[in-house]
């Protein structure tokens, strides 16, 4: 399942990193919703989840296993990532739609005039 995983954050890294680097400002910001979602993931990923491990928050009597627990610090650090990534997606969408109005066009070439 890790393999999987790491095999899909790596798909997501490249086509948000191919769409990063176009010229049209909206394939710009699905590029970086796909690299912010396969860098979160990639995080999931490399903290590892032991098998059959318990949610940290259960009290012992509450049928807490004795096992491993999860670690709640890469969840945080996802779920942190994910609400500045709609952010700065929101503001990037923005931002383009603000250029597309001023210049007529979405692609960040040069001025032809010139």
């Amino acid at each position: 399942m890790i393999g999987l995983a790491a095999a899909l954050s790596g798909v997501l890294f490249a086509c948000g990193l191919y769409l990063l680097l176009s010229r049209n400002l909206q394939r710009m910001a699905i590029g970086f919703l796909l690299l912010s979602n396969g860098i979160n993931l990639f995080v999931l990923t490399s903290a590892g989840l032991p098998a059959r491990a318990a949610p940290p928050l259960l009290v012992e009597g509450e049928g807490a296993s004795r096992g491993p627990f999860a670690d709640p610090l890469a969840q945080a650090f996802i779920l942190t990532a994910i609400v500045i990534g709609l952010g700065m997606a929101a503001f990037l969408l923005a931002l383009s739609t603000r250029h597309h109005d001023a210049s007529g066009r979405d692609d960040v070439e040069g001025d032809d005039e010139t």
